[in-house]
């Protein structure tokens, strides 16, 4: 139920972004930190793949751990992110040592948006990251 209702905020709020994403906080689980996206299609078309990195920052704003996944990612058996739908992705994101702080703020950044038709979406223009 929380996830449909933020879902709902979330096209309130971003109505004019083709694919809106919301970032839960990190949770720091002893040497990994674990980032939550909650993401919503608003093209007219499957999304085929889409690549993030996340940045996780410290109280000062200093990058104490990067990562870079496919957050979406069709392949034989999958459609990707079809049109009008929503798909949770778990970053996981580990560190040789343990995490000195809990206190840490992630910042996602889409760098890719490839849809089903072969066409590459400008991130710039069509990504809406939002914070929880």
């Amino acid at each position: 139920m929380k996830f449909i209702v933020s879902f709902f905020v979330l096209a309130v709020v971003t109505a004019s972004a083709q694919l809106a994403v919301i970032v839960s906080p990190p949770k720091v689980i002893g040497q990994k930190a674990v980032v939550t996206l909650a993401m919503k299609n608003d093209f007219s078309e499957n999304i085929k793949s889409a690549r993030a990195s996340c940045f996780l920052l410290d109280e000062q704003g200093k990058m104490i751990a990067q990562s870079a996944k496919w957050v979406i990612n069709a392949n034989q058996n999958k459609t990707g992110l079809t049109a009008g739908g929503t798909n949770e992705f778990n970053f996981v994101i580990t560190s040789s040592q343990p995490f000195t702080t809990t206190n840490l703020t992630a910042k996602i950044n889409f760098s890719r948006v490839v849809l089903d038709s072969g066409a590459v979406a400008d991130v710039n223009k069509s990504v809406s990251v939002r914070t929880r």
